[in-house]
């Protein structure tokens, strides 16, 4: 049977996450009733995260196995049709080795995260950022976020339902940036690692905001990641700012 990987992209404020719901609506299940469509199922498509309620994705990778050998553009093009009007594309797709896997294949996986510092309410882009109404210090984020650069326990950071075996993991970057946004200043942090736990990245980014509004100094922040305690933690930050921006393999598949 060949196998796809599939570039997909989405709006997450309509689905319950990626992974399939038995009632409620996911992006897998908007993807395999599409792939139904073409084929008879059941159809089972595995992806490289699985993002929560309200999370987006630019570069979300996934994969399939279809009995018919399809060209790869054909393919994203059919998707792309009977996926209408739900909020998701297949931006790229190539046929891949058998042996290849969305998930245990990946080598990295970048996120970003959006907040919007402005007054007025936000109209365009809501739902897409996390919009707050005074400004935050950049550079007292950046000094807090270089703390958690390396391999820790990142108990403090983890959901409290998170599945993983071990919550030691490497962070390999997480970098702070201001940038002007369509619809006003924004502030982006870029979190790179080969794996995540559950509101690993939200966790980080509420706690790094309270260091940016100086309610927490960044000796705060290096305090909380040795208690590995989850209450010592800040807010966990809205998942409407967050987006899985790119997946990383050990071949580039789509660029």
């Amino acid at each position: 049977m060949p196998r796809y990987a599939l570039k997909v992209e989405y709006q997450g404020a309509p689905f319950a996450g990626w992974q399939r719901q038995k009632d409620q609506p996911s992006v897998q299940g908007a993807i395999e009733h599409a792939l139904a469509r073409l084929e008879p199922g059941p159809h089972t498509i595995a992806a490289a995260g699985r993002t929560d309620a309200g999370v987006h994705a630019l570069g979300q990778v996934a994969h399939c196995d279809l009995k018919r050998d399809w060209d790869p553009f054909r393919l994203s093009e059919a998707l792309n049709y009977h996926l209408k009007p739900a909020p998701v594309a297949i931006t790229a797709c190539v046929q891949v080795d058998d042996s290849w896997h969305a998930r245990f294949s990946a080598l990295e996986r970048q996120y970003l995260f959006r907040i919007l510092t402005r007054r007025a309410p936000v109209t365009h882009e809501r739902g897409q950022v996390w919009q707050l109404k005074n400004d935050l210090d950049v550079s007292a984020m950046q000094a807090a976020a270089d703390l958690l650069i390396g391999r820790h326990d990142f108990t403090t950071f983890r959901s409290t339902i998170c599945q993983a075996e071990s919550p030691v993991k490497t962070l390999d970057g997480l970098r702070v940036e201001r940038v002007d946004g369509f619809s006003g200043p924004e502030i982006h942090f870029h979190v790179r690692a080969r794996s995540f736990l559950h509101n690993q990245v939200r966790s980080f980014v509420g706690t790094l905001e309270r260091v940016g509004a100086g309610s927490w100094s960044p000796q705060d922040v290096s305090e909380a990641l040795a208690a590995r305690d989850r209450a010592a933690c800040g807010p966990v930050c809205p998942g409407h700012g967050l987006y899985l921006a790119r997946v990383i393999y050990p071949e580039p598949l789509f660029d």
